[in-house]
């Protein structure tokens, strides 16, 4: 889409030397590649085309440091900085570092929306401020603001991947399941959608054995919320077949818990997402599998929308990349986890 105050915009950019701020407004700056002073890579150099501003969902999830460390290199190939910082959850603190952003004069934000609806605020004020707005994995889902372009798995298709690895799991004997849900984000939506759909299509087949989901429970994509509602799901359905975690550290929450209730061997785990961390737990029979995702192509997509942008040129409203099921077989020749 193009918009007017693109040509404007692109007028601004033209020989424009920006040197990175030293932190956002709640001095929670950090860089992708590890810099100091929230500067990106290729920091050494006082001149750069930009500055590029990334608020992430949070920076302890390593499947955004992922996205942040991919989104870095692109664009310091093509001369623009990427300056960091974790919203933490935390839709206030990303709505603050929105308006460092804008003070800065970054030349464009990329956000994963702590609140897909909340956010709709800030992301309106980078608007008047002239300033185009990207997000990726996370999408925003409201009318406050203008969002150029949106990349991010195909989750709706990954939940649906799920789904069948469920029903390959439990198809013939039937079984309860647990979802460990993230409601509050767009993505997360969309996987236990295609889940359900999934499923409901098997239990709709004439004499098929029933697999039913027992309990959804918002596991806040963490690893320590994860662990604390499965633990208390195993107490409520002790007959309880599997869980379905809608990304790594959830599942590896649950699988915790499963350990300590002695439990493991019962309940199988079906996670999403694909970090090293769900890679290796697969390898050692902790995960049954995930569909994955590809964080750093996702990265790297950003940019090269941001720079269409740029450019001039029409970016489409949306770009979505497939997932794909990893079973422990892909894990055992994975280079990654050579």
């Amino acid at each position: 889409m193009i918009k007017v105050h693109r040509y404007l915009f692109g007028l601004l950019l033209v020989g424009a030397i920006v040197v990175v701020g030293c932190g956002d407004a709640n001095n929670d700056s950090s860089s992708a590649s590890g810099g100091d002073n929230g500067s990106a890579a290729g920091a050494g150099s006082e001149e750069s085309k930009g500055t590029i501003g990334f608020s992430a969902l949070t920076l302890s999830n390593p499947f955004f440091k992922v996205i942040a460390d991919s989104m870095t290199e692109e664009a310091a190939k093509h001369g623009y900085e990427v300056v960091v910082v974790s919203g933490d959850q935390d839709v206030k603190k990303q709505s603050d570092q929105i308006d460092d952003f804008i003070v800065k004069g970054v030349s464009a934000i990329v956000l994963n929306p702590c609140d897909s609806k909340s956010i709709g605020q800030a992301i309106k004020k980078a608007n008047a401020a002239g300033i185009p707005v990207f997000t990726n994995d996370i999408k925003f889902d409201g009318n406050d603001g203008d969002v150029e372009c949106h990349v991010a798995t195909d989750n709706h298709q990954g939940g649906k991947l799920a789904g069948e690895a469920m029903v390959k799991l439990l198809g013939e004997a039937g079984g309860k399941v647990l979802i460990v849900d993230y409601p509050d984000v767009e993505s997360c939506q969309l996987r236990t959608k295609g889940f359900h759909e999934v499923l409901g299509a098997h239990n709709a087949k004439d004499g098929a054995a029933k697999i039913e989901v027992v309990a959804t429970l918002n596991g806040k994509g963490a690893r320590d919320v994860g662990y604390s509602v499965a633990k208390d799901a195993i107490v409520a359905h002790p007959d309880l077949s599997a869980i379905f975690a809608i990304n790594d550290p959830s599942a590896l929450g649950a699988r915790t818990a499963l350990e300590e209730a002695g439990k493991q061997d019962q309940v199988t785990i079906i996670g999403f997402d694909g970090a090293k961390a769900g890679k290796e737990a697969i390898l050692e029979g902790k995960i049954l599998c995930d569909p994955i995702q590809f964080p750093d192509k996702m990265g790297r997509t950003t940019i090269e929308m941001i720079l269409k942008y740029f450019a001039g040129d029409d970016v489409p409203e949306e770009v979505l990349i497939p997932s794909k099921l990893y079973y422990k077989e892909d894990a055992e020749k994975d280079p990654e986890l050579k």
